[in-house]
């Protein structure tokens, strides 16, 4: 085997997600990827599943693995409980490990999806943080994303939520004990190691 297959092989995610795939099809059919793109889990299994070196290769470098929002459904429809899901986790994580996610535009846009989405939960405790939201970038909200970004207090208000207030409720200011503990999580699952690579192999690149 090659390198880059001992090392997808030795991945827990590809051990307990990765079974024998009988083609029915069904995690495509369950897909909102595949709906959306040219993307299929049952094709990413197979591809895997062959153990061929340059293909790996090209499925790490390709936009194909970006594609998937790991919401995990394939998982619960799979009759052999594949996890293609798990797999593409597996696939991303080696693509950032070896610099080939700088092949794709959607690779490449890791860089800014950590820093906003890891950003606003290692800062401020959540995935989507008020605050960090800015309707510019977002063209799709149109004027209500607007008003909402500029009326964030009333409108948040109105709903009950308790934007970075102190106690119980909804957008509630996150402690700082809490985010030290989110912190040691990423630490121990590798995931600060994995957005330090991302970040310095940008940097090296010329991506900002």
């Amino acid at each position: 085997m090659g390198v880059l297959v001992d090392t997808l092989k030795a991945d827990i995610r590809i051990e307990e997600g990765l079974k024998a795939c009988i083609n029915c099809g069904s995690c495509v059919a369950t897909c909102p990827a595949a709906e959306f793109y040219s993307y299929s889990p049952k094709n990413i299994v197979n591809l895997v599943s062959s153990w061929d070196e340059d293909t790996i290769k090209e499925l790490l470098c390709s936009e194909t693995i970006w594609y998937c929002g790991e919401c995990m459904s394939c998982m619960t429809r799979c009759p052999r409980g594949n996890a293609p899901g798990m797999v593409i986790m597996a696939l991303r994580s080696l693509s950032i490990k070896e610099g080939y996610f700088l092949k794709s535009e959607r690779g490449r846009q890791q860089l800014r999806l950590q820093r906003a989405l890891c950003g606003n939960i290692l800062n401020y405790g959540y995935c989507v943080y008020p605050r960090t939201y800015h309707y510019e970038e977002h063209p799709e909200s149109g004027s209500i994303g607007k008003w909402v970004n500029e009326n964030a207090d009333e409108v948040f208000g109105r709903v009950g939520a308790n934007l970075d207030g102190s106690g119980t409720g909804v957008l509630r200011k996150i402690s700082d004990k809490a985010l030290a503990e989110l912190k040691s999580i990423f630490d121990a699952t590798g995931a600060t190691e994995q957005m330090e690579r991302v970040e310095q192999l940008c940097r090296e690149n010329g991506i900002e």
